[in-house]
């Protein structure tokens, strides 16, 4: 048998670093951390996404990719585990340092309003992959191409991803991002959220083990 090619990477449209300024951060336990925050040019879907960097990473830097969430991180919405996932990631960096990408994709790249007639279908009874469907949306929408983008303008092209969701790993990779390994974030169950962590592990292999989502 002719062993398998694997698919050459993506050809990345080159971004750059727009600005830097230094954005002291009070953290969930009201300690105090301190980040720089980059801005670009020539992100590939001209959002405003934005970049934190903590510490003195190393060579392979331990990577968030955070998909904004308004309710969740905003507001504490229980609907989901953004919020607690987002403070997990910002203590995680503030001890060892860091890049926490901030991507305005809100409601898996279907946008608030979007995100918000999607609760409502949950409310009769569809599952958060299945409303997104039902508003003519895909499972998810995002497209990492401008996390891609930001890291290699940092120069980051080798790192750790924090994360339970092996599709940000597969589009990295395919757009040349090497991923040395990942580290699962915490599972954050409540009684409002526990059909969404279980459609996340049966529908997008999230790794989130079914069992921790027992209180």
């Amino acid at each position: 048998m002719n062993p398998v090619t694997p698919p050459a990477a993506v050809q990345l449209p080159e971004a750059t670093i727009r600005a830097t300024v230094r954005l002291p951060i009070r953290l969930a336990d009201g300690s105090e951390a301190q980040a720089l925050a980059y801005s670009f040019h020539g992100l590939a879907d001209a959002r405003d996404h934005l970049a934190l960097k903590f510490g003195q990473p190393g060579p392979q830097p331990l990577v968030r990719l955070h998909s904004e969430c308004m309710t969740g991180d905003v507001f504490g919405s229980l609907r989901c585990d953004c919020g607690p996932q987002l403070q997990e990631a910002l203590r995680l960096m503030s001890q060892e340092g860091g890049y926490l990408l901030y991507l305005r994709q809100e409601g898996r790249g279907i946008g608030l309003y979007s995100k918000i007639d999607a609760y409502r279908l949950q409310e009769l009874g569809y599952d958060t992959y299945t409303a997104n469907l039902e508003l003519g949306h895909g499972l998810d929408d995002r497209d990492y191409t401008p996390a891609a983008q930001m890291l290699r303008a940092m120069g980051v092209d080798d790192l750790e991803l924090l994360t339970n969701n092996p599709d940000k790993r597969t589009q990295l990779e395919r757009m040349g991002i090497r991923v040395s390994g990942c580290r699962l974030t915490g599972v954050y169950p409540n009684e409002h959220n526990k059909g969404y962590l279980l459609a996340k592990a049966l529908r997008t292999q999230h790794r989130i083990e079914l069992g921790q989502t027992e209180e």
